[in-house]
C-alpha cells in the first residue's frame, strides 16, 4: 500500500477532492485518516430521501471508506457547536473550513511493478492540462450543494457504475461558465463526451432506455 497526503484548503468540497486524487492517481485505495474542520457538512442518513446539510464549524471525527477513479464510498461522523455527532454517507457540498489533512492509502496496480500512486499524482501536477485522453471518464456533471437533483443524478450514477468527473458550480461564476455550455442554467447538467444531455430528468430517460449501459 502507498500511503499519500493530502490537503485542503477553506473552501474544497471534501467528497470532490477525493475523487478527484483518485482519477489522478489512477489507482484504488481507503481513507486512513482525518484531522479537520468544515463549515458545512452534507451526507445522506439512513431511511431518508434527500442528504441532511448542517453549516456552522463542524469538527470531522472520522472519515472511512473507499476512493477509486470509478467513485468513492465514504461514511463522515462530525460533531457541531454543541458536541452532538452526526454520521452518515459523504455527500457533495461538505465545504472544509480552516483547512483539512488526509491519509490516503492507495493500492498497487495490477501490471505496473513499482508503479505508485506518488508518481502519478506527481506527474499530473507537473504537466499543463490537456484535452481528455481515453482513459478519462466520458461523463461530466456539474453540480450545486444542496440541489436535490444534483444529489439524485450523482446517486444514480455511482448505483449504475458509471465514471464520472463532478464538478461543483456552487458560485456565481461556475454557475456562468456551465450555462454558457450547456446553454441551460439549471442543476445538474449532465455531459458525455463533451456534449450536453440536460439535467436529471434527462439523465433517468436515457437510463430507461437502456442508453447508458454502454458507458459503464
Amino acid at each position: 500500500m502507498h500511503p499519500l497526503p493530502l490537503h485542503l484548503g477553506p473552501g474544497s468540497d471534501l467528497r470532490a477532492s477525493l475523487e478527484q486524487l483518485a482519477i489522478e492517481a489512477g489507482a484504488s485505495g481507503f481513507v486512513l485518516g482525518v484531522v479537520g474542520d468544515l463549515s458545512q457538512a452534507a451526507f445522506q442518513c439512513p431511511g431518508l430521501e434527500e442528504p441532511t446539510v448542517l453549516q456552522g464549524h463542524l469538527e470531522i471525527i472520522t472519515l472511512q471508506g473507499t476512493v477509486a477513479p470509478q467513485g468513492v464510498h465514504l461514511h463522515l461522523s462530525l460533531s457541531d457547536g454543541d458536541c452532538q455527532v452526526w454520521g452518515g454517507h459523504l455527500e457533495h457540498g461538505s465545504l472544509v473550513l480552516r483547512g483539512a489533512d488526509l491519509l490516503v492509502g492507495f493500492l498497487p496496480q495490477a501490471g505496473a511493478p513499482g508503479a505508485s500512486p506518488q508518481a502519478a499524482v506527481a506527474t499530473a501536477a507537473a504537466l499543463p492540462t490537456v484535452p481528455a485522453a481515453p482513459a478519462q471518464p466520458r461523463v461530466e456533471i456539474a453540480v450545486r450543494s444542496g440541489c436535490p437533483y444534483s444529489a439524485r443524478a450523482l446517486r444514480m450514477l455511482r448505483t449504475l457504475g458509471i465514471p464520472h468527473v463532478v464538478q461543483v458550480a456552487d458560485d456565481d461564476a461556475a454557475r456562468a461558465a456551465v450555462a454558457e455550455r450547456s446553454g441551460l442554467a439549471s442543476m445538474p447538467q449532465v455531459f458525455i463526451d463533451g456534449e450536453p444531455i440536460g439535467g436529471y430528468d434527462a439523465l433517468a430517460d436515457l437510463h430507461g432506455q437502456g442508453a447508458l449501459d454502454h458507458l459503464r
